[in-house]
């Protein structure tokens, strides 16, 4: 089972390992383009307000662009451990027990705008690009991503179950067909739902948690679910599609 989580804005400063050594990053059919990108975000970081243009930021974050700059020269840390946010907050990681923390290890992966696929202990350093963001005299990530991340995907579903619990903007950057997709709705008390937006992080992190850390390898959406039902999660399922249902 692969646990695909989306990234966050949100990432862990500094670091201990060695500075970026994409060659040994999982999925080297991506490599071309994650070379590409670097180089194009170095390039940009030379003109801040370029970058604050490209990158949806402000002035008051031009620490995001000098991050940038220095890709090919920081300090690195497990995919896993650079994350943070609300999602990872849930996932807590870190206080899994040793056995848990293995099974996550080969479990859990991360769709990443700048580097594509990425897995638990690929080491990467601290950067700032969004799904949304467009480089200067580019085309959309998206739309640069498909065509080479799409048949990374689909030989993983083909080998394994993967449990897609990517945001809309990073699901976008290349679909999975044959996924076991999540949604995270609030039921009021007169019956109406409607889509959880920033919380649902909290409940996919929640979800991502008992998935990286269960000794069963669950075949299928229906397993999935049973699995986020002993969690004390309320799970509907159709077909491949799981809907968590919190309480307003």
């Amino acid at each position: 089972m692969i646990v695909l989580l989306p990234p966050s804005e949100t990432k862990r400063a500094g670091g201990d390992g060695p500075a970026l050594r994409i060659a040994e990053l999982g999925a080297a059919t991506l490599n071309p383009l994650r070379e590409t990108l670097v180089d194009e975000l170095i390039r940009l970081a030379a003109d801040p307000a370029a970058s604050r243009r490209a990158l949806g930021i402000s002035a008051k974050q031009d620490a995001e662009i000098m991050r940038n700059a220095a890709l090919r020269s920081a300090p690195t840390l497990p995919a896993i451990q650079r994350y943070t946010g609300v999602l990872y907050d849930a996932l807590d990681f870190e206080s899994l027990r040793p056995a848990e923390m293995a099974r996550g290890r080969s479990r859990l992966a991360v769709g990443s705008a700048l580097f594509g696929l990425l897995g638990a202990d690929d080491l990467i350093p601290a950067y700032r690009l969004s799904a949304g963001s467009t480089l200067p005299g580019r085309p959309g990530l998206a739309t640069r991503w498909r065509p080479v991340l799409e048949p990374v995907l689909a030989e993983l579903v083909c080998r394994e179950l993967v449990v897609d619990l990517r945001s809309g903007a990073y699901a976008d950057l290349a679909r999975v067909d044959g996924a076991v997709e999540v949604d995270v709705v609030t039921e009021h008390p007169d019956g109406r739902r409607t889509m959880v937006t920033h919380f649902n992080k909290s409940h996919k992190g929640r979800l991502a948690r008992t998935l990286a850390a269960t000794r069963s390898e669950p075949e299928d959406a229906a397993a999935v679910a049973t699995l986020a039902r002993r969690a004390g999660m309320r799970v509907e399922r159709a077909g491949n599609e799981l809907t968590i249902v919190v309480p307003a």
